[in-house]
């Protein structure tokens, strides 16, 4: 047998404490745990529970979106002329209007909301959609172009403002709207231009150059090909609703995720003959036809619609709510019939 014997002492491993963890319950995982072991009883509770939650709350928004009033007015046959018009473009100085009368069955009670809607405009296009400046947008660099071909430049080099494709294919049909109080007298319904836009898209994606007068400080620049005026002169009527922060500019720039789409165009101003909404009645739908729809195979529509709670009279939120509750109710009861055979089975294994 044989003895080795140590002459030396062996060094003992050296640790870096640095990279050692601090002795605490969360770094050394030592934190208390609870596991939950759910019983049959309670998971057939949860899904009953959320089955009936979705259900009433489906019903609740059908009902409500029911509640709604909404009439829409297709004007595209009816100014067919105009149609035919802005078909070429090289008349797009000239001026076209028509008039659609209709009746208003009942009457449509508090606030009531105009609309214009657009039937195959595809806003969703991924070109189109990149055609933007939002440094041109918020003020930043009024004069970055960069991003918004085809429209980045006029004929003549000189930078659009606003640029790019969104911008230049505003909607600009001018729609107003008379009340027919008798044979004789027609009353033009007051709407309000304040109030159209979300409110973090008018005060913060939004902004004009600071400068008191907006003219100079687009000085220089080209309006958009297809525009009639420069964008500080979109409202005559409100120095404080031109440039960028034009509301009608704004609700056009938040692009449509589907083809078919509405969008705020005016409010009842709810005054004299209207402060309890619009009376039932004759009224007449008075268009400057400009947005040409025929050359796309489009429509488009005026919408009157009141609100509530829950928004429009859309019945998708509901209808989501109504399908998603009777799913689970049904698997709810699918899972209770399994776990009675399989309680059963086991008593008579036993």
């Amino acid at each position: 047998m044989s003895v080795t014997y140590r002459t030396k002492m062996e060094p003992m491993p050296q640790y870096d404490l640095s990279r050692l963890p601090e002795n605490t319950a969360l770094k050394q995982q030592t934190l208390p745990a609870h596991q939950l072991e759910l019983s049959a009883s309670v998971v057939l509770s949860i899904f009953f529970a959320t089955g009936g939650f979705c259900l009433c709350m489906g019903i609740i928004l059908l009902l409500s979106a029911k509640s709604t009033r909404e009439i829409e007015i297709n004007y595209t046959n009816t100014c067919a002329h105009c149609a035919q018009l802005r078909e070429n473009s090289s008349n797009f100085d000239k001026e076209c209007t028509c008039s659609v009368p209709f009746y208003l069955m009942d009457k449509m009670e508090g606030n009531v909301y105009m609309y214009y809607k657009l039937y195959g405009f595809y806003q969703n296009l991924y070109r189109y959609i990149l055609s933007r400046s939002n440094s041109q947008l918020v003020g930043k660099d009024i004069w970055d172009v960069t991003n918004c071909a085809p429209f980045q430049v006029s004929h003549n080099g000189t930078p659009i403002i606003p640029c790019g494709a969104i911008a230049n294919s505003i909607f600009n049909d001018t729609i107003t709207l008379s009340y027919h109080l008798n044979s004789s007298i027609h009353i033009e319904v007051p709407m309000l231009k304040s109030g159209l836009a979300w409110w973090t898209d008018k005060y913060i994606k939004f902004r004009n150059p600071r400068t008191s007068d907006l003219a100079s400080a687009f000085a220089g620049s080209a309006k958009p090909p297809h525009w009639a005026r420069p964008i500080y002169e979109l409202d005559t009527e409100d120095p404080g609703n031109n440039g960028f922060v034009n509301e009608d500019f704004i609700v056009w720039m938040r692009t449509a995720a589907f083809p078919t789409f509405k969008k705020l165009y005016r409010r009842l101003s709810r005054v004299h003959y209207f402060v309890d909404g619009l009376p039932a009645g004759n009224y007449t739908f008075h268009i400057s036809y400009n947005f040409p729809v025929t050359v796309f195979r489009g429509k488009k529509s005026v919408v009157l619609s009141t609100l509530t709670w829950i928004g429009g009279g859309s019945l998708f939120l509901g209808l989501t709510y109504t399908v998603t509750g009777s799913l689970t109710l049904l698997a709810s009861f699918a899972i209770l019939a399994i776990h009675q055979m399989l309680k059963k089975n086991k008593k008579d294994f036993l």
